[in-house]
């Protein structure tokens, strides 16, 4: 089971994936071959026993992976100044709601940003369904932050059912859905399951699609203007219209902010990515066996953001904005960021801005890879920086 040049877990380590590998063989067992998205949802979530739901460290440089808001406050300052004027106009009672919190690292950031430019919103919500995860959130936030602003932190593991006003932000949250698997032969359509071979181990077996799948696959060919070749490998979101309105049906009026990797509908189904963009991370190295350890690592999927254009505005969202993370930073006045984040620091602390900064903004590592995604309701003059909305590419979704 052990995948090529990977380190290799400790004993630890193996017992915790020994177990979700029994309760991933006993479902199947039971019921039968696993739609990969389910299986990808089991590693990730089942509790006590899924990636996000155990106790290993995921984030950062000594994780498995390490996020925009993880490498240092000046992503969070830029999302801030970028957004602090419309929590100004949404007033006093608009509250900051963001989706998974990793390890806090953005919400101590962007509430220090926020207060010192007098734009802190009445509340501030993280959607941790993670017990493990939000236990660590508490405990770094409760040292770091002042009082006061811990005060106005809450947590929750579902989203708000009563309509509110304010800002929804997602890091890197839509790349860790569990993707439906999809393939193509003769032209029908059939979708990726997990089983077992003789030995037990796991396997892929495709399955003639549902009919919400082969709907998904033919509403994807439609919007692209031509059939994918026979053979064509690769993953979608059918449940994506349903997850934006959870998350955000009950958004009144303010502004939704999602980045993450990912591409057009028309770049991310080209025929050369015929294997799609499915991969996982383990102890910062990206590989493509989703069966190694199942619990110890991150499955992922880059975002159509096409299909994340079509989910908001079906959930009554008006698009603002849609650029990469590196033209949204330099609209959101990264310069005056970094150079705030300099201020007292010794050289040392330069030089890991600087590192910071090339890993957000170069286009070969963040700048370009990581797109921004801007969604309004309620607002339609929302006080967006201008260099934002003159980077807006929405043209090519």
């Amino acid at each position: 089971m052990q995948a090529t040049g990977l380190p290799a877990p400790d004993a630890e380590a193996l017992a915790h994936s020994a177990h979700l590998i029994a309760l991933l063989r006993e479902t199947i067992a039971a019921h039968g071959p696993l739609p990969f998205s389910a299986y990808m949802e089991r590693c990730l979530y089942a509790p006590g026993l899924g990636y996000y739901s155990a106790g290993s460290r995921k984030f950062g440089a000594h994780g498995d992976f390490v996020t925009s808001a993880e490498l240092g406050p000046v992503f969070a300052r830029c999302v801030a100044a970028a957004l602090a004027p419309s929590l100004q106009v949404l007033g006093s009672g608009a509250d900051w709601l963001e989706l998974g919190g990793g390890s806090g690292a953005f919400a101590e950031h962007v509430l220090l940003a926020l207060a010192s430019r007098d734009a802190l919103p009445a509340r501030y919500r993280m959607l941790e369904p993670s017990a493990e995860l939000r236990e660590r959130q508490q405990v770094r936030l409760r040292e770091h932050l002042p009082e006061n602003l811990f005060a106005r932190l809450s947590w929750i593991d579902r989203p708000p059912e009563q309509g509110w006003r304010g800002v929804l932000f997602a890091n890197e949250v839509i790349d860790a859905l569990p993707a439906t698997r999809f393939t193509l032969r003769d032209g029908e359509v059939f979708e990726e399951y997990v089983t077992l071979d003789g030995a037990g181990a796991f396997v892929r077996q495709d399955r003639p699609a549902d009919a919400l799948t082969a709907q998904a696959v033919r509403h994807l060919e439609q919007r692209l203007g031509r059939p994918l070749d026979d053979g064509y490998r690769s993953e979608l979101l059918p449940q994506l219209p349903y997850w934006m309105q959870a998350v955000a049906g009950t958004l009144q009026q303010g502004l939704a902010l999602f980045v993450d990797y990912g591409y057009p509908r028309a770049e991310y189904y080209q025929p050369q990515r015929h294997g799609g963009t499915l991969r996982a991370f383990y102890r910062q190295r990206v590989h493509e066996d989703v069966f190694f350890h199942p619990g110890l690592q991150d499955l992922t999927a880059s975002v159509d953001f096409s299909a994340l254009a079509e989910a908001g505005a079906a959930a009554g969202l008006d698009l603002a904005a849609y650029v990469p993370q590196g033209r949204f930073l330099q609209a959101a006045g990264i310069a005056q960021a970094h150079a705030e984040a300099a201020a007292g620091q010794d050289d040392a602390g330069i030089y890991a801005l600087a590192q910071e900064i090339k890993r957000l903004m170069l286009p070969e590592a963040m700048g370009e890879r990581f797109q921004a995604m801007l969604f309004t309701r309620g607002m339609a003059a929302a006080p967006l920086p201008a260099e934002l909305l003159l980077a807006d590419r929405r043209a090519r979704l």
